[in-house]
């Protein structure tokens, strides 16, 4: 079986549920060590989806669906101009591993000229805000992980053209009083997540310490 980290692109528009059951199936694989370590990448449909932290007033005021997942972590929401990753690996050590997917996503806002770090109080990787002139911090992406039987499920979402709108109707990982962005917003250019694609699928291998190598997913689902 190859070492490395086997890089699965869906591609666009992907619902929820169906990158979920394929999840799901990976992780079985994995744990079975039928399947190398394997990252998902796309984009999906709109969706809200709430971890199990979350809490009944941070949910959609108007009614609109979510999905409840078994990730750690609270409300978020993923769609067209965002990327996603759900790699599904074997580790060790879930909190450097979350450290590890923060670490990519820093390094990915660098390669496109965004600074971005990590808040003392909240997970994920955020653009700092400034007080004096009454910037909130603002969330650039959001990690949420489940670990079972020694392998990950779930993970990360970078914003990178998404518009910002879709948050307005909850509370954004449970915080209220921050601003969420986009490496859009923050360059003033667009930057859409088939750009980001690549930069981020290094930057993850990198701080995985793996060689990323493409698999595509019909090759997958023949294992």
């Amino acid at each position: 079986m190859h070492d490395g980290l086997a890089v699965v692109r869906l591609g666009v528009d992907v619902p929820y549920e169906q990158a979920w059951e394929l999840q799901r199936w990976v992780h079985g694989k994995r744990v079975a060590d039928e399947l190398p370590d394997t990252v998902l990448i796309l984009e999906h449909a709109p969706v809200y989806t709430a971890g199990k932290r979350t809490a009944p007033h941070e949910r959609p005021a108007d009614g609109t669906p979510v999905i409840d997942v078994d990730r750690g972590g609270r409300i978020t929401w993923h769609g067209p101009g965002q990327l996603v990753g759900y790699p599904i690996i074997r580790i060790d050590d879930p909190t450097a591993y979350v450290r590890r997917l923060e670490d990519a996503m820093i390094q990915v806002c660098s390669d496109f000229g965004v600074t971005a770090r990590r808040s003392p109080r909240h997970g994920g990787v955020w653009a700092a805000g400034d007080t004096t002139l009454g910037l909130p911090d603002r969330q650039l992406g959001a990690v949420g992980i489940r670990v079972q039987r020694g392998v990950t499920m779930h993970g990360f979402s970078l914003n990178c053209a998404n518009d910002p709108r879709w948050f307005n109707r909850i509370v954004p990982c449970g915080i209220p009083g921050v601003g969420v962005s986009s490496l859009s917003a923050e360059t003033g250019r667009r930057i859409v997540a088939d750009e980001v694609m690549p930069i981020m699928e290094k930057r993850l291998a990198e701080w995985l310490g793996m060689e990323a190598y493409e698999l595509h997913e019909e090759d997958l689902l023949r294992r």
